[in-house]
């Protein structure tokens, strides 16, 4: 019985033609890459991470890596499944960072704001809430001021400037262009 030539292994280039051929851009060399280390990539993600989604999200990231950074790869210093399994390392310790990063954001929004209501024992509303205070505590005083009377007193514009003393006008300024900085900040915070 013969294989049949999507099983035959002999069709696909080797290595040293693999990386040329990832060099100059060739799509077709991505997708042999993919089909040859994808498997070792998402198995090392796994056992690190422990998260099976997590791990396709890495692997995903490592052939974004191979794709964007295949000028970078240098014969010279090692294989190309090495340089893979390189760029894998680095993409599973972000990933190790990152979840670090969260479980901290978590942590600190447990003791500094008080978890009441119905999402108390949600951490995606925990961290939602640490962000904007980070972000909120960026914005210069008077617009801190103001969206803070707004959001945490549930005062009225005007109550604001009766309590403040500022113009009517001064604080739908401030209001404006604070919740203007919030947005754009957090929707910063959103695309990365």
């Amino acid at each position: 019985m013969t294989p049949r030539p999507s099983t035959c292994r002999s069709a696909e280039p080797a290595d040293d033609e693999l990386a040329r051929g990832l060099a100059a851009g060739d799509e077709a060399s991505l997708a042999v890459a993919y089909r040859r280390w994808s498997a070792l990539v998402h198995t090392l993600a796994w056992r690190s991470l422990g998260d099976a989604g997590e791990a396709e999200d890495v692997t995903q990231q490592v052939f974004l890596g191979v794709w964007r950074g295949r000028h970078g790869y240098r014969p010279e210093r090692g294989a190309i499944g090495a340089w893979i399994v390189g760029i894998a390392r680095h993409r599973i310790a972000d990933a190790l960072s990152a979840r670090t990063r969260r479980a901290d954001l978590v942590a600190s929004a447990g003791t500094a704001l008080p978890l009441t209501g119905p999402g108390r024992d949600d951490p995606e509303a925990a961290l939602d809430r640490v962000l904007l205070r980070t972000e909120l505590a960026r914005l210069p005083a008077p617009q801190q001021r103001v969206l803070r009377l707004t959001f945490y007193e549930d005062l009225t514009q005007t109550q604001i400037a009766e309590r403040t003393g500022l113009p009517l006008g001064t604080v739908k300024s401030h209001t404006r262009r604070g919740l203007g900085r919030l947005r754009g900040r957090l929707g910063e915070e959103g695309r990365t």
